[in-house]
């Protein structure tokens, strides 16, 4: 028996790989009737007797788990951000950074499109990012749009991680991922979601070796329009609120119409975001009022 790491899955085979090479096995029998499914990502005890073929036997426990690409052990996202007025929005951004905390999943904010923007607006998100980097946010942003600095940055982050690469609809994920592994000829343009309408269409999902790291081929993490949480959780996921409220009057305080407020007192002296907090209000305003939906289809 082995310990090896599922690399791709396709129409229910698993490539495992595990002392330097690639296994390909088949799930153990009785685990459809036990509703396991095993998931790229997933560290597995397999045994085989070719490496053509082999049988997983257990999947061993997870540290996290994604829907979209359904991959497991993710601890790292690439959060590639358009930067140009009309694509740019830090509701966008806050909102997938606040879904990537609730799933446990450390990120780093790319700044992409930049060599488009005026020099005033380059101005404009330079001083942002370093408003993300005090809060603890490692952010990447260039003049020079893929610059050797820039990709050398992220190559850096990936370094030992299992990655995915997230971020709306254009703003450069393919080609982000293009440039650090040039051999990849990754299509730019969202071509993967058309071919998986069909609903017999084989969907492969694989780890791609880069940088020293792993990263998911298809880019990821769209759960993030309604969040899974309680209101009053809310706050743990905006660290600079966390690191305030030790200050606040009362414990479990959400800052919105407690009075003395750490949070609130240091929005008004200028130390936070004002975009961050207005973000927090209609976030937890959304999940206040989230209708339960029962029998949902999957």
């Amino acid at each position: 028996m082995k310990v090896g790491q599922i690399r791709q899955s396709l129409s229910g085979f698993y490539d495992v790989y595990a002392d330097g090479q690639l296994y390909r096995t088949r799930a153990r029998g009785n685990f459809r009737k036990r509703k396991i499914t095993p998931l790229v990502g997933d560290q597995v005890e397999f045994d085989s007797t070719t490496p053509q073929e082999g049988y997983v036997l257990k999947v061993l426990p997870r540290q996290t788990q994604l829907v979209r690409p359904p991959v497991a052990n993710v601890d790292l996202a690439i959060v590639v951000t358009a930067t140009t007025p009309q694509e740019f929005s830090t509701n966008l951004l806050d909102r997938q950074l606040v879904a990537l905390g609730v799933a446990g999943i450390d990120a780093v904010i790319y700044f992409a499109k930049t060599d488009l923007l005026s020099d005033a607006d380059y101005q404009d998100r330079q001083t942002l990012a370093a408003a993300y980097r005090k809060i603890g946010y490692p952010v990447i942003c260039d003049r020079t749009a893929f610059s050797e600095a820039a990709l050398t940055m992220v190559k850096r982050a990936l370094a030992g991680h299992v990655a995915v690469v997230m971020g709306q609809t254009g703003a450069g994920k393919s080609t982000l991922l293009n440039h650090l592994e040039p051999g990849l000829a990754l299509a730019t343009g969202e071509i993967s979601q058309a071919l998986n309408r069909g609903k017999h269409t084989t969907r492969k999902v694989s780890l791609i070796p880069v940088a020293d790291g792993l990263v998911a081929d298809t880019p990821g993490f769209s759960s993030y329009e309604v969040f899974d949480i309680a209101a009053n959780e809310l706050t743990h996921y905006f660290p600079e609120f966390v690191r305030l409220s030790a200050d606040c009057k009362y414990r479990g305080c959400v800052h919105i119409n407690e009075p003395h407020c750490a949070v609130k007192a240091a929005l008004d002296a200028g130390q936070l975001l004002t975009s961050r907090y207005d973000n927090y209000l209609q976030f937890y305003e959304t999940i206040k009022n989230k209708k339960v939906v029962y029998n949902k289809k999957k």
